[in-house]
């Protein structure tokens, strides 16, 4: 199943500098999926009669949700990962095991982390959230866009300010471990192993009825839902193993700048190349200072090494992300009318259209492609050296935030375009 992979990383004090938490993602999907950044303000839901409208299914809608950013395969209601005006960061990642994966609509992995952002304003919170829906709802339904029935379990990093915490899934059995330092990665295969803080009442008892555990031996989450031989785990070739490997290598100095990086490592196969692929990436700056504002970074488009991290802050109306939102379809989409997937409309964004068109011409001029490259890192640049003087000075000029991740889209726009016409 390493095909269909994800990687998510989350780094805490003494790992990283400047008592900060640090979060990162890179969502691997199918090479022609579209994926869009979005903005939801804060909202009031007076009518709790009327239910809410997730990818596949209908749930109950709270009186509250929070305002949330999210990375999203522009054809559906989840995302792959985001964040909350609360500092509350999720992603998530497809597992298999010994479970069966049911292929009935249900919830998805990627609503799951919406409706956690959406109704959560610590980490553990969203673990509750996240798991009460589980319980209620299920998971499952076709996880990619088009007659290919693609379905899979999920795990989840969920990180705030203060703590991070690993949710593994196996049908509606779960486990959780709480990371409180140093550095945790999950990626396509169950990681939780011995430490287990929170779990699933009947967990153990499931297993024991399955015989995938004698009731005996220690019990060891990862060994018994899957068929991973966890003793051996860490020194395997595959990218769990290879991302722990680089979170380790700059422990005790990651900055964000660090994190990006790792997102952007093609020899571990952390940044995908072929049929799956990068197709968006995500870090995030979670300070543990409160009086600081926690700052988003997304790119909204393939190939992190060939992209430009945007900085996205929460503040008080948030100019609308239109050149990373894909257009709408309404009751006409094929993802809502049954039966689903009769065809694929076109879902790309002002700014993939520009990003893609770049990347045709770059690949047949090498030295256009340097000019280019050389462009988007001195726009990345700039846009670092504000964010650390904004975390340093605890300045935030709000009439300019505002505007501040639409201004660097459309910035990277402009690179894009001069050199496609140059």
């Amino acid at each position: 199943m390493e095909p269909c992979s994800c990687d998510t990383f989350v780094a805490l004090p003494p790992a990283t500098v400047d008592n900060r938490i640090i979060f990162g993602k890179n969502s691997d999907r199918l090479c022609d999926e579209v994926q869009e950044v979005v903005y939801f303000p804060a909202a009031v839901h007076e009518n709790l009669r009327e239910h809410l409208q997730c990818t596949y299914i209908e749930i109950d809608q709270v009186p509250e949700t929070y305002a949330v950013v999210l990375s999203r395969p522009a054809w559906l209601w989840g995302a792959e990962m985001g964040a909350n005006e609360h500092g509350v960061c999720i992603g998530n990642e497809a597992v298999w095991g010994r479970e069966e994966v049911c292929d009935e609509e249900a919830l998805l992995g990627m609503d799951l982390v919406r409706l956690g952002l959406e109704r959560a304003d610590t980490a553990e919170k969203a673990l509750n959230v996240i798991v009460d829906l589980l319980e209620k709802y299920g998971q499952g339904g076709n996880c990619s866009e088009g007659r290919m029935v693609f379905s899979y379990h999920n795990s989840f990093l969920i990180a705030d300010r203060k703590e991070a915490w690993i949710l593994e899934t196996a049908g509606k059995y779960w486990a959780a471990e709480k990371v409180q330092e140093g550095v945790r990665n999950i990626s396509n295969q169950l990681s939780i192993t011995t430490k287990i803080d929170r779990e699933h009442p009947d967990l153990r008892n499931y297993a024991k009825q399955k015989g995938w555990w004698d009731g005996k031996t220690e019990f060891d989450f990862a060994a018994t839902y899957s068929y991973l031989d966890t003793a051996k785990m860490m020194l395997s070739p595959g990218r769990y193993c290879e991302g722990y490997k680089l979170l380790n290598k700059h422990k005790g100095n990651i900055t964000f700048e660090t994190m990006m990086e790792i997102l952007r490592d093609k020899p571990s196969g952390i940044n995908m190349e072929g049929e799956f692929l990068t197709t968006a990436s995500m870090v995030s700056i979670l300070p543990q200072d409160s009086n600081l504002p926690c700052i988003h970074f997304f790119t909204g488009t393939p190939d992190p090494e060939r992209s430009v991290f945007k900085p996205f802050i929460f503040v008080p109306n948030v100019s609308q992300l239109l050149d990373t939102s894909s257009p709408t379809f309404d009751l006409e989409d094929p993802v809502k009318k049954k039966p689903r997937f009769q065809f694929k409309p076109d879902r790309r964004h002002p700014l993939y259209q520009e990003h893609q068109q770049a990347l045709e011409v770059i690949d047949k001029k090498e030295e256009k492609a340097k000019t280019m490259l050389d462009n988007m890192r001195k726009l990345e640049k700039e846009l670092f050296k504000e964010m650390e003087s904004i975390l340093q000075n605890k300045h935030l000029d709000v009439d300019k935030i505002v505007n501040l991740f639409p201004q660097c889209a459309k910035d990277e726009i402009r690179i894009y375009k001069s050199n496609i016409s140059s």
